[in-house]
């Protein structure tokens, strides 16, 4: 499994999340998505590396702005 961060911004709700949760999940290989609305971050595992332009286009699809990669070490 192969844990991606992501940044976004223009989220304020849990109907966000859900939007940019569905999205991302319709991407082939993701298995999970958690989105954290206050910090904008999204964690994304899936069973393959993703595109980062995939990602995207799938954040963009569900309304916000995609900002970039995050870091996942703590």
């Amino acid at each position: 499994m192969i844990e991606h961060g992501y940044t976004v911004s223009g989220m304020s709700c849990g109907h966000c999340a859900q939007s940019v949760t569905e999205e991302i999940t319709a991407l082939p290989g993701v298995t999970e998505v958690d989105v954290d609305v206050a910090t904008g971050r999204v964690v994304v595992r899936a069973g393959v590396a993703l595109a980062e332009q995939d990602v995207r286009t799938a954040v963009e699809e569900a309304g916000f702005t995609y900002v970039g990669v995050v870091s996942l070490v703590p």
